[in-house]
């Protein structure tokens, strides 16, 4: 039998908020679209294909909130706005190309073990049992 968890695991860490963001849905396909520069809001509807407006506008404010997005108003008529990875930002290209060749190298596996978990189980009068 494995030890029980230590209650105060966790002591030692901040109370606040977590910081690792790139797990939500969004998040991670933001910052590939902002890998190469700057990009309008429009331009990033574009390839992110049923997000909202509103969902967007919140998930790039809590980026920006976060300090892994600069947001840029160039003011005008229409108005114009870019969203470019900070500095910060660009530090998780590295592990999100990790993230991406360990799910290219292993996405078979982790589909034919969702499809096992999800497999309805059969009744114990069902024939064969």
């Amino acid at each position: 039998m494995s030890q029980p968890l230590d209650p105060e695991m966790f002591a030692d860490c901040s109370h606040v908020t977590s910081p690792f963001r790139i797990g939500g849905k969004w998040t991670p396909k933001i910052i590939r679209c902002l890998e190469a520069g700057p990009r309008r809001f429009s331009e990033l509807e574009v390839p992110l294909r049923g997000i909202t407006p509103k969902v967007l506008t919140e998930t790039l404010r809590s980026m920006e909130r976060d300090g892994l997005v600069t947001r840029t108003d160039h003011g005008g008529i229409p108005p114009r706005v870019d969203y470019e990875l900070s500095a910060l930002g660009r530090t998780l290209l590295a592990p999100m190309a990790a993230c991406c060749a360990w799910a290219a190298a292993h996405l078979p596996e982790l589909m034919e073990a969702r499809e096992e978990y999800e497999a309805p189980i059969p009744a114990p009068d069902a024939p064969g049992h």
